[in-house]
């Protein structure tokens, strides 16, 4: 079975709104076209295995936790089931949406575009055909809408617009208010807050002014619209629907100056009080507002990366202080008040952050700049990668969070590796240096350079972390340092062109390095560095990888094909035509076909599995190709991204796109952004006149397995991503008999015959049974079973163990299977170590984790127990001290006792 989709990390956050769930625990954050649940309590981040056309704008989560609305930059929207982590619903909302929101109760929810606000019915309170069915349509504003907020009852809600003006409007029609327009602000509406079980309101702009706003009703003073006009009204609205093709609801139309006699008895709004952020001679725009309405807590977040909590009505200031120097784009405020949640789109960044204490909650950044290179560590724990930034980022595989940053290259980061031990990391870089970090104290021990300033363009360390090479893409030279001394210990000549990859022979002391001048070079460091072969390949040579067991060597080279050779032997041993299966995207402004443009591209990265019979290639492509060596063909290609955000994701021209001047790509809309103004107009001094907007192009720049065999990644343009085979409900059996069932295996189980009943669990291959029959297993006949167990089975046993080890607390009693398997079968598994190899790496991997866990709080155990010794110590010298020399005896026994 294919690995399926199972993490992206490397970015937390792209754009959009930040959502915490409703226990005040999960965060849930938009990156690109997905979403990303960190879970804050856990120290977790799973990001949802399903995807949008287009990258996310808006997320709207329901009072309850169980559904999200997914909204994408041309309006399509996805409904999502949190529980199910599935798709339930698709609809198109036909024009970009500005925001979403669920009322509290979770019977409707509203949705703004353009200069209107639409109230559907919410999906899941009653059976019905359409998810999303249209309540009313609400027109006041005269510009787009930007932001909503409910009262706490549902009754009424309000939206802020660019137009300088906030409409209350009611969800239902009511006689007192039906809609209320607020001026009052001389710049666009970012936000706008409804008090506490009030109509009471507050509404900010982006010139950073605060309006306070007092109602003279309150909720419970809204009052029904009379049957009869509700009756007429409802007859009017049936009969103007006939006529129309297609029921569109309710309309509700908002006039700005409505006559005396409509405003009589009506709901009126005063405002009380006008507060301004910016201090005179400041400017600084206010790009995002949170409030909590139960403490009173406004939090406000400008383009300057700074953010202010304030106590309302008042308007205190508690804090203001700065997160970065880029705009912050988003932010939440949890169920209980305490965590503040921020999102900078320009930097990638994700904070959460407790006010009361001051201190981090969360604190994630993704590269800046696309990710360009990859590595395991050799348990599959760990993942290092390396950016166009500059920056080295290890991130943990099982939480998905980055919990270390290295940043002392001054160039983009080109290569990336970990050591045999798994506590070094070495990158090399085009500052012409190459660094090796010590994962124990986090910081820069090694620093490698080269005599001459040189850009290095790849990097390899041998099987022992002794030997570290780097090809130069300017001299054509590969620099051969030791990891011990920190010396250069040769330059090995002889290529003619860049260096694109280089690669140690796991079993042997040979290095084989790849160049752009059509040739494959072996290099044996015990003879010194003399060159033992030279393969001429027919096109540049782009990237080389040995295989696990060390005997066979895979090239990709630009004419897009894949060789295989025995190097021992220097003979070809196959090859793959692998540029049709790359197929290629059509990038806006191509002029050829995709057909075409595929005819010269080719794999850029390589890596084969961990039983060395499948091998990764990946190119400039948003395909992932996996290919049976030994067969060469195709096994399965993967699509790491539906992303039609980003270029190159198109296979054919959309004719819809051009015009007779060029395609509408070359017509530059975004000048400025959110920021400024689009225009230069005379006398604006705001926007950023040099921005431009662009679309990233597709591409995968680095494929690894992980060295257990249970999952591989790829760096793309999207992030890191993980393909696992340990995600999802699969029912896989195996050798299945008719007899084979859960109730008689557990009938088997019961009759005490626990080795049948194990075999048994492993033909129906279902999860849950093999655990409730292995630990229905007494561990005093742990020894037995294992001696008498088939050796088919043996391997599948360990295999579960390593996957149970994760998720079971019953440590010890596992250790014993584990233990027991591996004295008794430990001969036979010798025999078969290459195929077993990945099995035991996980099975390793698992168990170095609990160990490290169970190690930490030993060792801190032991250190109390010897401080209060040494306490108890100190203070019996202190009493006999004190004591007469009679009171020895009694002395003695006290301290016994204390010891």
């Amino acid at each position: 079975l294919p690995p399926q989709f199972s993490g992206l990390l490397g970015t937390v956050y792209r754009r959009g709104n930040l959502s915490f769930t409703r226990d005040g625990n999960s965060l849930l954050s938009p990156v690109g076209n997905r979403i990303s649940l960190f879970d804050l309590k856990n120290n977790k981040c799973e990001t949802l295995p399903l995807a949008t056309r287009l990258n996310i704008v808006c997320v709207g989560l329901s009072p309850d936790g169980s559904l999200a609305i997914l909204i994408d930059e041309e309006g399509a929207a996805l409904l999502v089931s949190l529980i199910g982590k599935c798709v339930i619903h698709k609809f198109y909302f036909h024009k970009p949406v500005h925001s979403v929101s669920f009322s509290p109760d979770g019977k409707k929810f509203v949705v703004t575009k353009d200069n209107l606000a639409y109230l559907y019915h919410a999906p899941g309170k009653k059976r019905e055909f359409n998810a999303f069915v249209l309540d009313k349509t609400y027109y006041g504003p005269y510009d787009e809408t930007t932001c909503i907020d409910w009262t706490d009852d549902s009754k009424c809600f309000a939206v802020g617009s660019k137009d300088m003006s906030t409409w209350v409007f009611g969800a239902e029609r009511w006689a007192n208010l039906i809609y209320y327009s607020l001026g009052g602000h001389k710049d666009v509406i970012v936000a706008c807050f409804f008090e506490e079980n009030s109509l009471d309101l507050y509404t900010l702009s982006q010139d950073a002014a605060l309006c306070v706003w007092q109602c003279d009703t309150e909720l419970d003073g809204l009052k029904p619209m009379p049957p009869k006009d509700a009756a007429k009204k409802k007859k009017a609205a049936e009969d103007d629907e006939e006529l129309l093709e297609e029921p569109k609801g309710e309309e509700i139309h908002g006039k700005a100056d409505p006559s005396e006699e409509e405003t009589r008895n009506k709901v009126k709004y005063s405002r009380v009080a006008k507060y301004f952020f910016n201090k005179e001679g400041d400017f600084n725009n206010l790009t995002a507002a949170a409030y909590h309405k139960k403490t009173h807590l406004l939090v406000t977040g400008f383009a300057s990366g700074v953010f202010h909590l304030h106590e309302l009505p008042d308007f205190n200031l508690i804090h203001s202080l700065s997160i970065s120097d880029q705009r912050i784009a988003s932010i939440s405020i949890n169920c209980t008040g305490d965590w503040i949640a921020f999102g900078c789109s320009g930097l990638g960044q994700l904070l959460v952050w407790e006010w009361q204490s001051e201190s981090y909650v969360l604190k994630q950044q993704g590269h800046f700049n696309s990710m360009v290179s990859l590595a395991y560590s050799p348990d599959g724990q760990y993942i290092v990668t390396g950016g166009e930034d500059g920056k080295v980022k290890v991130w943990n595989t099982s939480s998905s969070f980055c919990f270390v940053t290295f940043t002392e290259h001054n160039s983009g980061v080109t290569a990336v590796t970990f050591t045999s031990t798994g506590y070094v990391v070495l990158s090399a870089s085009l500052d012409g240096t190459v660094r090796a970090f010590d994962l124990h104290r986090y910081r820069n021990f090694r620093t490698f350079t080269s005599p001459r300033p040189s850009q290095f363009s790849c990097l390899a360390v041998d099987s022992s972390g002794e030997i570290v090479a780097a090809g130069s893409q300017d001299s054509f030279e590969i620099f051969i340092w030791s990891m011990q001394s920190g010396r250069l210990l040769d330059v090995l000549a002889g290529h003619e062109g860049p260096i694109s990859s280089l690669s140690f022979n796991p079993m042997k002391c040979v290095l084989a390095s790849a160049s752009w001048d059509k040739t494959v070079k072996l290099w044996d460091m015990l003879d010194s560095w003399r060159t033992k072969e030279t393969f001429i390949i027919n096109s540049d040579v782009l990237v080389v990888a040995f295989r696990p067991d060390g005997k066979e060597l895979a090239v990709a080279a630009l004419n897009g094909q894949i060789t295989f050779w025995d190097h021992d032997n220097a003979v070809q041993t196959g090859s793959i035509e692998g540029r049709h299966d790359l197929q290629m995207g059509r990038k806006e402004l191509d002029k050829i076909t995709a057909k075409q443009a595929a005819k010269g591209k080719s794999f850029t990265t390589l890596c084969y599995s961990a039983d060395g019979q499948s091998i990764l290639a990946g190119g400039l492509s948003k395909f992932v190709c996996i290919y049976n060596i030994k067969e060469q063909i195709l096994m399965k290609k993967f699509e790491i991204s539906c992303n039609h955000s980003l270029d190159a994701m198109e296979e054919y021209l959309d004719r819809r796109k051009m015009t007779e001047f060029g395609s509408m790509a070359l017509i530059d809309e975004g000048g400025g952004g959110d920021e400024g103004v689009a225009i230069s107009l005379p006398g604006v001094k705001r926007g950023d006149m040099s921005y431009r907007h662009f679309k990233p192009e597709i591409r995968v720049t680095c494929v690894r397995f992980c060295p257990t065999g249970r999952n591989w990644a790829a760096t793309t343009t999207e992030g890191l991503l993980l393909y696992s085979l340990d995600s999802g409900l699969i029912f896989d059996p195996f050798d299945l008999d008719i007899d084979v069932t859960p109730s008689n295996t557990r009938k088997t189980l019961s009759q005490k015959e626990y080795t049948t009943a194990i075999v048994m669990a492993f033909k129906l291959n279902e999860k849950k049974l093999i655990q409730e029959v292995i630990e229905a297993v007494p561990s005093s006949e742990v020894d037995v079973v294992c001696s008498s167990l088939p050796d088919l089975y043996v391997e599948k046993l360990l295999e579960f163990l390593a996957s149970a080890f994760e998720t079971s607390c019953h440590l010890e009693f596992y250790l014993i299977w584990a233990h027991k398997l591996l004295m008794l079968h430990g001969q036979k598994l010798k025999t078969r170590s290459v195929k077993l190899l990945p099995v035991i790496q996980f099975l390793q991997k698992s168990i170095q984790r609990h160990f490290e866990d169970v190690s930490k709080l030993c060792e801190w155990n032991i250190y109390n127990i010897k401080y209060a010794l040494a306490i108890s110590q100190q203070r019996g010298m202190k009493r006999a001290a004190e004591e007469t020399p009679g009171d020895e005896e009694e002395l003695d026994s006290d301290s016994d006792y204390l010891m």
